[in-house]
Protein backbone atom coordinates (compact mmCIF):
# COMPACT_ATOMS: atom_id res chain seq x y z
CA UNK A 1 0.00 0.00 0.00
CA UNK A 2 1.05 3.36 -0.72
CA UNK A 3 2.01 5.52 2.15
CA UNK A 4 0.44 8.86 2.68
CA UNK A 5 1.45 9.72 5.88
CA UNK A 6 5.15 10.33 7.76
CA UNK A 7 5.03 9.07 11.07
CA UNK A 8 9.03 10.18 12.02
CA UNK A 9 7.69 14.32 10.54
CA UNK A 10 4.31 13.97 13.06
CA UNK A 11 6.26 12.94 16.26
CA UNK A 12 8.83 15.21 15.64
CA UNK A 13 6.06 17.85 15.58
CA UNK A 14 3.94 16.63 18.01
CA UNK A 15 6.55 16.39 20.76
CA UNK A 16 7.80 19.75 20.11
CA UNK A 17 4.52 20.82 20.37
CA UNK A 18 3.11 19.23 23.26
CA UNK A 19 6.48 20.65 25.73
CA UNK A 20 5.65 24.00 24.31
CA UNK A 21 2.54 23.80 26.11
CA UNK A 22 3.35 22.47 29.41
CA UNK A 23 5.55 25.17 29.59
CA UNK A 24 2.95 27.74 30.25
CA UNK A 25 2.13 25.66 34.06
CA UNK A 26 4.04 23.93 36.57
CA UNK A 27 1.84 20.81 35.49
CA UNK A 28 -0.53 20.14 32.35
CA UNK A 29 -3.47 17.70 32.91
CA UNK A 30 -3.21 16.02 28.87
CA UNK A 31 -6.63 14.19 28.05
CA UNK A 32 -5.77 11.31 25.69
CA UNK A 33 -9.32 10.73 23.49
CA UNK A 34 -9.30 7.65 21.38
CA UNK A 35 -6.56 4.52 21.50
CA UNK A 36 -2.95 5.12 23.63
CA UNK A 37 -1.94 2.08 22.01
CA UNK A 38 -3.22 -0.05 18.76
CA UNK A 39 -4.48 2.93 16.82
CA UNK A 40 -5.77 0.36 14.43
CA UNK A 41 -8.70 3.30 13.21
CA UNK A 42 -5.88 5.91 12.45
CA UNK A 43 -3.17 2.85 10.87
CA UNK A 44 -6.00 2.19 8.38
CA UNK A 45 -6.94 5.54 6.97
CA UNK A 46 -3.24 7.33 7.67
CA UNK A 47 -1.07 4.39 5.70
CA UNK A 48 1.99 4.93 6.79
CA UNK A 49 0.70 5.85 10.64
CA UNK A 50 2.53 3.69 13.36
CA UNK A 51 -0.41 2.14 15.37
CA UNK A 52 1.55 2.59 18.49
CA UNK A 53 2.62 6.23 17.83
CA UNK A 54 0.88 8.27 20.78
CA UNK A 55 2.61 5.70 23.01
CA UNK A 56 6.33 5.94 21.77
CA UNK A 57 5.82 9.62 21.03
CA UNK A 58 4.81 9.67 25.45
CA UNK A 59 8.17 7.16 25.86
CA UNK A 60 10.09 9.91 24.11
CA UNK A 61 8.75 12.01 27.08
CA UNK A 62 8.87 9.38 29.55
CA UNK A 63 11.31 11.20 32.25
CA UNK A 64 8.45 14.26 32.33
CA UNK A 65 5.19 11.70 32.18
CA UNK A 66 3.02 9.60 34.40
CA UNK A 67 -0.22 8.15 33.62
CA UNK A 68 -3.92 8.37 35.63
CA UNK A 69 -6.25 5.54 33.71
CA UNK A 70 -9.63 6.10 34.01
CA UNK A 71 -12.44 3.77 34.23
CA UNK A 72 -16.75 4.46 34.47
CA UNK A 73 -17.96 2.29 37.05
CA UNK A 74 -20.91 1.29 35.27
CA UNK A 75 -19.21 -0.05 32.10
CA UNK A 76 -17.19 -2.82 34.45
CA UNK A 77 -21.18 -3.05 35.92
CA UNK A 78 -22.29 -4.31 32.32
CA UNK A 79 -19.02 -5.96 31.11
CA UNK A 80 -18.80 -3.48 28.36
CA UNK A 81 -16.82 -4.87 25.66
CA UNK A 82 -13.62 -2.80 23.88
CA UNK A 83 -14.40 -4.19 20.06
CA UNK A 84 -11.32 -4.07 18.62
CA UNK A 85 -9.93 -6.64 21.30
CA UNK A 86 -12.67 -8.17 21.99
CA UNK A 87 -12.22 -8.01 26.24
CA UNK A 88 -14.56 -6.34 28.51
CA UNK A 89 -13.20 -2.35 29.90
CA UNK A 90 -11.82 -3.48 33.39
CA UNK A 91 -9.40 -5.70 31.56
CA UNK A 92 -8.19 -3.46 28.78
CA UNK A 93 -7.43 -1.50 32.45
CA UNK A 94 -5.12 -4.36 33.02
CA UNK A 95 -3.57 -4.86 29.61
CA UNK A 96 -2.97 -1.12 29.51
CA UNK A 97 -0.83 -1.08 32.70
CA UNK A 98 0.77 -3.51 31.67
CA UNK A 99 1.71 -1.84 28.03
CA UNK A 100 2.43 1.43 29.69
CA UNK A 101 4.90 -0.53 31.74
CA UNK A 102 6.46 -2.00 29.15
CA UNK A 103 7.39 1.50 27.40
CA UNK A 104 8.89 2.32 30.83
CA UNK A 105 6.24 5.02 31.85
CA UNK A 106 4.84 5.63 35.11
CA UNK A 107 1.22 4.51 35.96
CA UNK A 108 0.17 6.93 38.53
CA UNK A 109 -2.99 5.59 39.57
CA UNK A 110 -6.91 4.20 38.13
CA UNK A 111 -9.76 6.31 39.05
CA UNK A 112 -12.90 4.60 38.85
CA UNK A 113 -15.55 7.11 37.56
CA UNK A 114 -19.26 7.53 39.02
CA UNK A 115 -18.89 5.18 41.41
CA UNK A 116 -22.17 4.36 43.85
CA UNK A 117 -20.69 1.22 45.48
CA UNK A 118 -21.32 -1.10 42.01
CA UNK A 119 -20.12 -4.74 42.99
CA UNK A 120 -18.35 -5.95 40.53
CA UNK A 121 -16.53 -2.63 40.33
CA UNK A 122 -15.86 -2.73 43.88
CA UNK A 123 -14.20 -6.41 43.06
CA UNK A 124 -12.36 -4.48 40.68
CA UNK A 125 -11.11 -2.06 42.70
CA UNK A 126 -9.88 -5.10 44.93
CA UNK A 127 -8.00 -6.37 42.36
CA UNK A 128 -6.07 -3.98 41.35
CA UNK A 129 -5.07 -2.65 44.95
CA UNK A 130 -3.80 -6.26 46.05
CA UNK A 131 -1.61 -6.09 43.08
CA UNK A 132 -0.12 -2.88 44.49
CA UNK A 133 -2.06 -0.19 42.15
CA UNK A 134 -2.97 2.58 43.82
CA UNK A 135 -7.36 3.36 42.94
CA UNK A 136 -9.57 6.43 43.70
CA UNK A 137 -13.29 6.76 43.45
CA UNK A 138 -14.83 9.66 42.06
CA UNK A 139 -18.43 10.04 42.29
CA UNK A 140 -21.09 11.76 40.11
CA UNK A 141 -19.88 15.61 40.42
CA UNK A 142 -23.05 17.67 41.92
CA UNK A 143 -24.25 20.29 39.64
CA UNK A 144 -22.91 19.12 36.34
CA UNK A 145 -22.86 20.60 34.16
CA UNK A 146 -25.00 23.69 34.44
CA UNK A 147 -24.46 24.52 37.75
CA UNK A 148 -21.24 26.17 37.89
CA UNK A 149 -21.02 27.34 41.48
CA UNK A 150 -21.60 24.20 42.80
CA UNK A 151 -19.09 22.03 40.04
CA UNK A 152 -16.06 24.51 41.37
CA UNK A 153 -16.80 23.74 45.03
CA UNK A 154 -16.58 21.84 47.93
CA UNK A 155 -19.58 20.23 47.02
CA UNK A 156 -18.45 19.50 43.46
CA UNK A 157 -14.92 18.65 42.89
CA UNK A 158 -13.66 19.25 46.43
CA UNK A 159 -15.63 15.79 47.06
CA UNK A 160 -13.21 13.76 45.19
CA UNK A 161 -10.10 12.89 46.40
CA UNK A 162 -6.63 14.86 45.33
CA UNK A 163 -4.50 12.40 43.26
CA UNK A 164 -1.22 13.21 44.16
CA UNK A 165 1.62 13.51 40.86
CA UNK A 166 4.78 14.65 40.55
CA UNK A 167 5.39 14.85 36.99
CA UNK A 168 4.88 17.97 34.89
CA UNK A 169 2.90 15.82 32.30
CA UNK A 170 0.07 13.97 33.65
CA UNK A 171 -1.38 11.69 31.12
CA UNK A 172 -5.40 11.09 31.35
CA UNK A 173 -6.62 7.93 29.53
CA UNK A 174 -9.33 5.55 29.33
CA UNK A 175 -10.12 2.22 27.38
CA UNK A 176 -13.35 4.41 26.05
CA UNK A 177 -15.93 7.12 25.88
CA UNK A 178 -17.52 8.04 28.77
CA UNK A 179 -14.90 7.24 31.05
CA UNK A 180 -14.70 10.46 33.37
CA UNK A 181 -11.32 11.83 31.28
CA UNK A 182 -12.85 15.09 31.63
CA UNK A 183 -13.88 15.59 34.82
CA UNK A 184 -10.51 13.66 36.38
CA UNK A 185 -8.91 16.66 34.39
CA UNK A 186 -10.68 19.39 35.97
CA UNK A 187 -10.85 18.26 39.01
CA UNK A 188 -7.08 17.80 39.97
CA UNK A 189 -7.58 21.19 38.73
CA UNK A 190 -9.31 22.23 41.32
CA UNK A 191 -7.56 20.64 43.78
CA UNK A 192 -4.04 21.97 42.29
CA UNK A 193 -5.19 25.51 42.42
CA UNK A 194 -6.41 24.94 45.92
CA UNK A 195 -2.66 24.28 46.66
CA UNK A 196 -1.39 27.46 44.97
CA UNK A 197 -0.08 25.37 42.29
CA UNK A 198 -0.52 26.97 38.38
CA UNK A 199 -1.83 23.75 36.10
CA UNK A 200 -3.30 23.85 33.02
CA UNK A 201 -5.49 21.24 31.16
CA UNK A 202 -5.25 20.36 27.27
CA UNK A 203 -6.81 17.39 24.86
CA UNK A 204 -4.71 15.04 22.94
CA UNK A 205 -7.74 14.17 20.12
CA UNK A 206 -6.49 12.54 16.69
CA UNK A 207 -10.13 12.98 14.86
CA UNK A 208 -11.09 14.82 13.66
CA UNK A 209 -8.16 16.66 12.30
CA UNK A 210 -9.30 20.30 12.40
CA UNK A 211 -6.62 21.62 9.83
CA UNK A 212 -8.20 19.29 6.88
CA UNK A 213 -11.65 20.58 5.63
CA UNK A 214 -14.76 19.03 6.86
CA UNK A 215 -15.85 16.75 4.19
CA UNK A 216 -12.85 15.53 3.71
CA UNK A 217 -13.17 11.80 3.37
CA UNK A 218 -10.71 11.55 6.76
CA UNK A 219 -12.84 13.56 9.18
CA UNK A 220 -16.13 11.42 7.61
CA UNK A 221 -14.52 8.34 8.55
CA UNK A 222 -13.93 9.98 12.27
CA UNK A 223 -17.96 10.17 11.58
CA UNK A 224 -18.79 6.61 10.71
CA UNK A 225 -16.23 4.83 13.26
CA UNK A 226 -18.27 6.73 15.93
CA UNK A 227 -21.75 6.37 14.57
CA UNK A 228 -22.87 4.91 18.00
CA UNK A 229 -21.99 7.86 19.46
CA UNK A 230 -23.64 10.19 17.40
CA UNK A 231 -20.71 12.55 16.67
CA UNK A 232 -20.87 14.90 13.79
CA UNK A 233 -17.98 17.02 12.37
CA UNK A 234 -18.83 20.50 12.35
CA UNK A 235 -16.74 23.66 11.89
CA UNK A 236 -15.59 25.41 14.88
CA UNK A 237 -17.68 28.52 15.60
CA UNK A 238 -15.66 29.68 18.67
CA UNK A 239 -12.41 29.56 16.91
CA UNK A 240 -13.96 31.02 13.49
CA UNK A 241 -14.98 33.74 15.84
CA UNK A 242 -11.58 34.52 17.57
CA UNK A 243 -9.33 34.11 14.64
CA UNK A 244 -11.49 34.28 11.65
CA UNK A 245 -9.97 30.89 10.90
CA UNK A 246 -11.30 27.60 9.71
CA UNK A 247 -10.88 24.79 11.89
CA UNK A 248 -12.79 21.39 12.56
CA UNK A 249 -13.92 20.07 15.18
CA UNK A 250 -16.81 17.77 16.59
CA UNK A 251 -20.33 18.64 18.02
CA UNK A 252 -19.53 16.83 21.67
CA UNK A 253 -16.53 19.25 22.08
CA UNK A 254 -17.97 22.56 20.76
CA UNK A 255 -21.26 22.00 22.49
CA UNK A 256 -19.50 21.85 25.91
CA UNK A 257 -16.78 24.10 25.71
CA UNK A 258 -18.99 27.36 26.89
CA UNK A 259 -19.52 25.36 29.89
CA UNK A 260 -15.82 23.90 29.92
CA UNK A 261 -14.46 27.79 30.15
CA UNK A 262 -16.25 28.47 32.79
CA UNK A 263 -15.70 25.46 34.54
CA UNK A 264 -11.86 26.47 34.07
CA UNK A 265 -12.43 30.37 34.67
CA UNK A 266 -13.86 29.57 37.70
CA UNK A 267 -11.14 27.61 39.08
CA UNK A 268 -8.20 30.03 38.19
CA UNK A 269 -10.21 33.31 39.17
CA UNK A 270 -8.81 35.06 35.77
CA UNK A 271 -9.55 34.69 31.96
CA UNK A 272 -9.42 31.56 30.38
CA UNK A 273 -6.20 31.15 27.82
CA UNK A 274 -8.51 29.10 25.28
CA UNK A 275 -10.87 31.15 23.32
CA UNK A 276 -11.99 27.49 21.17
CA UNK A 277 -12.03 24.05 22.46
CA UNK A 278 -9.39 23.52 19.08
CA UNK A 279 -7.22 25.95 21.39
CA UNK A 280 -7.72 22.70 23.97
CA UNK A 281 -6.10 20.32 21.68
CA UNK A 282 -2.32 19.08 21.19
CA UNK A 283 -3.01 17.32 18.19
CA UNK A 284 -0.56 17.86 15.18
CA UNK A 285 -1.35 14.90 13.13
CA UNK A 286 -2.78 16.93 9.87
CA UNK A 287 1.24 18.08 9.75
CA UNK A 288 2.20 14.29 8.96
CA UNK A 289 0.49 13.96 5.71
CA UNK A 290 2.18 13.83 2.49
CA UNK A 291 -0.10 12.55 0.13
CA UNK A 292 -3.92 13.47 0.63
CA UNK A 293 -5.20 11.07 -2.19
CA UNK A 294 -3.70 7.97 -0.35
CA UNK A 295 -5.48 9.33 2.69
CA UNK A 296 -8.73 9.99 0.71
CA UNK A 297 -9.05 6.62 -0.75
CA UNK A 298 -7.97 4.71 2.73
CA UNK A 299 -10.41 6.57 4.46
CA UNK A 300 -12.81 5.73 1.96
CA UNK A 301 -12.07 1.90 1.77
CA UNK A 302 -12.62 2.77 6.34
CA UNK A 303 -16.49 4.10 5.85
CA UNK A 304 -17.08 1.01 3.47
CA UNK A 305 -15.51 -1.21 6.36
CA UNK A 306 -17.06 0.82 9.20
CA UNK A 307 -20.97 0.46 7.17
CA UNK A 308 -20.56 -3.46 7.24
CA UNK A 309 -19.40 -3.26 10.70
CA UNK A 310 -22.56 -1.35 11.60
CA UNK A 311 -24.76 -3.64 9.57
CA UNK A 312 -23.19 -6.91 11.13
CA UNK A 313 -23.77 -5.25 15.05
CA UNK A 314 -26.78 -4.29 13.88
CA UNK A 315 -28.01 -7.91 13.29
CA UNK A 316 -26.72 -8.74 16.33
CA UNK A 317 -28.33 -6.74 18.58
CA UNK A 318 -26.01 -4.19 19.69
CA UNK A 319 -26.89 -1.20 17.62
CA UNK A 320 -30.18 0.32 16.63
CA UNK A 321 -31.48 0.63 13.00
CA UNK A 322 -31.19 4.65 13.75
CA UNK A 323 -27.16 3.78 13.74
CA UNK A 324 -27.53 1.72 11.24
CA UNK A 325 -29.32 4.35 8.91
CA UNK A 326 -26.39 6.30 9.78
CA UNK A 327 -23.29 4.97 8.62
CA UNK A 328 -25.66 4.34 5.56
CA UNK A 329 -25.92 8.19 4.76
CA UNK A 330 -22.46 8.57 5.09
CA UNK A 331 -21.64 5.67 2.58
CA UNK A 332 -24.04 7.65 0.18
CA UNK A 333 -23.14 10.89 1.16
CA UNK A 334 -19.78 9.91 -0.45
CA UNK A 335 -21.59 7.89 -3.53
CA UNK A 336 -19.85 4.46 -1.82
CA UNK A 337 -21.10 1.02 -2.23
CA UNK A 338 -20.10 -2.40 -0.30
CA UNK A 339 -18.88 -3.56 -3.56
CA UNK A 340 -16.49 -1.15 -3.50
CA UNK A 341 -14.56 -2.98 -1.48
CA UNK A 342 -12.58 -5.02 -3.94
CA UNK A 343 -12.94 -8.63 -2.02
CA UNK A 344 -16.76 -8.44 -1.59
CA UNK A 345 -17.75 -9.44 -5.08
CA UNK A 346 -15.41 -11.97 -5.07
CA UNK A 347 -16.59 -13.58 -1.66
CA UNK A 348 -20.08 -13.17 -3.01
CA UNK A 349 -19.92 -14.82 -6.46
CA UNK A 350 -17.85 -17.98 -4.64
CA UNK A 351 -21.08 -18.35 -2.38
CA UNK A 352 -23.25 -18.26 -5.24
CA UNK A 353 -21.60 -20.94 -6.96
CA UNK A 354 -21.79 -22.81 -3.86
CA UNK A 355 -25.66 -22.68 -3.71
CA UNK A 356 -26.12 -23.51 -6.74
CA UNK A 357 -23.91 -26.38 -6.81
CA UNK A 358 -25.49 -27.97 -3.49
CA UNK A 359 -28.98 -26.38 -4.19
CA UNK A 360 -28.98 -24.43 -0.46
CA UNK A 361 -31.52 -21.92 0.43
CA UNK A 362 -29.68 -20.64 3.15
CA UNK A 363 -26.68 -17.94 2.64
CA UNK A 364 -23.58 -20.10 2.11
CA UNK A 365 -20.20 -19.13 3.44
CA UNK A 366 -17.32 -18.15 1.28
CA UNK A 367 -14.14 -15.49 2.37
CA UNK A 368 -12.35 -13.42 -0.37
CA UNK A 369 -9.00 -12.01 0.58
CA UNK A 370 -7.14 -9.57 -1.41
CA UNK A 371 -2.92 -10.05 -0.93
CA UNK A 372 -0.79 -7.15 -0.71
CA UNK A 373 -0.06 -7.53 -4.87
CA UNK A 374 -3.79 -7.78 -5.65
CA UNK A 375 -4.30 -11.17 -6.14
CA UNK A 376 -7.90 -12.20 -4.45
CA UNK A 377 -8.01 -15.79 -2.69
CA UNK A 378 -11.08 -17.33 -2.02
CA UNK A 379 -12.20 -20.34 0.14
CA UNK A 380 -15.26 -22.15 1.08
CA UNK A 381 -16.73 -23.94 4.00
CA UNK A 382 -16.34 -28.20 3.96
CA UNK A 383 -16.89 -30.90 6.55
CA UNK A 384 -13.34 -30.59 7.11
CA UNK A 385 -12.60 -26.88 7.82
CA UNK A 386 -14.61 -23.83 7.99
CA UNK A 387 -14.22 -20.65 5.18
CA UNK A 388 -11.75 -18.80 7.40
CA UNK A 389 -9.34 -21.65 7.48
CA UNK A 390 -9.51 -22.61 3.85
CA UNK A 391 -8.67 -19.35 2.90
CA UNK A 392 -6.00 -18.77 4.80
CA UNK A 393 -4.36 -22.34 4.10
CA UNK A 394 -5.08 -20.91 0.47
CA UNK A 395 -2.94 -17.93 0.69
CA UNK A 396 -0.22 -18.96 2.18
CA UNK A 397 -0.30 -21.82 -0.23
CA UNK A 398 -0.14 -18.86 -2.98
CA UNK A 399 2.26 -16.67 -1.73
CA UNK A 400 4.94 -19.76 -0.72
CA UNK A 401 3.98 -21.62 -4.24
CA UNK A 402 2.90 -24.39 -2.96
CA UNK A 403 0.61 -26.20 -5.61
CA UNK A 404 -2.89 -26.40 -4.56
CA UNK A 405 -3.31 -30.33 -5.04
CA UNK A 406 -0.54 -30.81 -2.27
CA UNK A 407 -1.95 -31.18 1.24
CA UNK A 408 -0.06 -29.31 4.23
CA UNK A 409 -1.46 -31.12 6.80
CA UNK A 410 -2.20 -34.45 7.49
CA UNK A 411 -6.03 -36.26 7.96
CA UNK A 412 -3.37 -38.48 11.08
CA UNK A 413 -3.45 -35.00 12.79
CA UNK A 414 -7.19 -33.64 11.15
CA UNK A 415 -8.71 -36.36 12.61
CA UNK A 416 -8.19 -36.90 16.37
CA UNK A 417 -8.98 -32.98 16.27
CA UNK A 418 -12.00 -33.31 15.21
CA UNK A 419 -13.23 -36.51 16.81
CA UNK A 420 -12.15 -34.37 20.29
CA UNK A 421 -14.61 -31.55 19.36
CA UNK A 422 -17.38 -34.09 18.56
CA UNK A 423 -16.94 -37.02 20.45
CA UNK A 424 -15.15 -35.46 24.03
CA UNK A 425 -16.27 -31.94 23.65
CA UNK A 426 -19.80 -32.80 22.01
CA UNK A 427 -19.69 -29.72 19.67
CA UNK A 428 -22.01 -29.71 16.99
CA UNK A 429 -19.35 -27.60 14.79
CA UNK A 430 -16.93 -30.28 13.70
CA UNK A 431 -15.33 -28.55 11.07
CA UNK A 432 -12.66 -26.62 12.25
CA UNK A 433 -12.13 -23.03 12.75
CA UNK A 434 -9.31 -21.03 11.66
CA UNK A 435 -7.01 -20.87 14.81
CA UNK A 436 -7.58 -24.75 14.97
CA UNK A 437 -6.24 -25.10 11.42
CA UNK A 438 -2.95 -22.68 12.27
CA UNK A 439 -2.14 -24.80 15.43
CA UNK A 440 -2.68 -28.08 13.47
CA UNK A 441 -0.70 -26.95 10.64
CA UNK A 442 2.09 -25.61 13.29
CA UNK A 443 2.14 -29.62 14.26
CA UNK A 444 2.65 -30.32 10.33
CA UNK A 445 5.59 -28.32 10.35
CA UNK A 446 7.28 -30.51 13.11
CA UNK A 447 7.80 -33.29 10.14
CA UNK A 448 6.41 -31.33 6.99
CA UNK A 449 8.70 -28.68 5.31
CA UNK A 450 5.71 -27.66 2.92
CA UNK A 451 4.09 -26.53 6.27
CA UNK A 452 6.83 -25.12 7.90
CA UNK A 453 7.27 -23.08 4.83
CA UNK A 454 3.64 -22.24 4.94
CA UNK A 455 3.59 -21.09 8.42
CA UNK A 456 6.33 -18.65 7.41
CA UNK A 457 4.51 -16.93 5.35
CA UNK A 458 1.53 -16.03 7.83
CA UNK A 459 3.45 -12.93 8.54
CA UNK A 460 2.31 -11.77 5.16
CA UNK A 461 -1.29 -11.54 5.77
CA UNK A 462 -0.65 -8.83 7.72
CA UNK A 463 -2.38 -5.82 5.98
CA UNK A 464 -4.26 -7.84 4.13
CA UNK A 465 -8.13 -7.45 3.63
CA UNK A 466 -10.76 -10.08 3.08
CA UNK A 467 -14.60 -10.19 3.19
CA UNK A 468 -17.15 -12.92 4.12
CA UNK A 469 -20.72 -13.66 3.12
CA UNK A 470 -21.91 -14.45 6.30
CA UNK A 471 -21.18 -13.20 9.94
CA UNK A 472 -18.15 -15.22 11.58
CA UNK A 473 -18.15 -16.49 14.56
CA UNK A 474 -16.05 -14.62 17.30
CA UNK A 475 -13.52 -16.98 17.74
CA UNK A 476 -12.80 -16.52 13.67
CA UNK A 477 -12.71 -12.55 14.03
CA UNK A 478 -10.19 -12.51 16.54
CA UNK A 479 -8.01 -15.06 14.84
CA UNK A 480 -7.90 -12.64 11.39
CA UNK A 481 -7.39 -9.54 13.50
CA UNK A 482 -4.06 -11.57 15.17
CA UNK A 483 -2.99 -12.34 11.77
CA UNK A 484 -3.57 -8.22 11.05
CA UNK A 485 -6.25 -9.05 8.62
CA UNK A 486 -8.88 -6.53 8.36
CA UNK A 487 -12.11 -8.70 7.80
CA UNK A 488 -15.52 -7.40 6.85
CA UNK A 489 -18.52 -9.76 6.74
CA UNK A 490 -22.42 -9.27 5.24
CA UNK A 491 -24.66 -9.27 7.90
CA UNK A 492 -26.41 -12.61 7.59
CA UNK A 493 -26.17 -15.69 9.49
CA UNK A 494 -25.07 -18.92 7.87
CA UNK A 495 -27.81 -20.83 9.63
CA UNK A 496 -30.87 -20.70 11.15
CA UNK A 497 -28.77 -21.66 14.76
CA UNK A 498 -29.10 -19.32 17.14
CA UNK A 499 -26.29 -20.45 20.24
CA UNK A 500 -23.93 -22.14 17.11
CA UNK A 501 -23.54 -19.04 15.38
CA UNK A 502 -21.57 -17.27 18.22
Amino acid sequence: MKKGFDPQKYLEEQSKFILERVNNYDKLYLEFGGKLLFDLHAKRVLPGFDENAKIKLLHKLKEKVEVIICVYAGDIERNKIRGDFGITYDMDVLRLIDDLRSYELDVNSVVVTRYDNQPAATQFMNKLERRGIKVYTHSATKGYPTDVDIIVSDEGYGKNPYIETTKPIVVVTAPGPGSGKLATCLSQLYHEFRRGKVAGYSKFETFPVWNVPLKHPLNIAYESATVDLKDANMIDPFHFDAYNEVAVNYNRDVETFPVLRRIIEKITNEEAVYKSPTDMGVNRVGFGIIDDEVIKEASRQEIIRRYFKTGCEYKKGYVDLETFHRAKLIMEELNLKGEDRKVVLPAREKAAKIKEMQCKSEPCLAVALELEDGTIITGRSSETMDATAAVILNAIKHVANIPDEIHLISPVILEPIINLKSKNFGSKVTALDCEEILIALSISAATNPMAQLAIEKLSVLKGCQAHSTTILSTTDEQTFRKLGIDVTSDPEYSSDSLYYNE
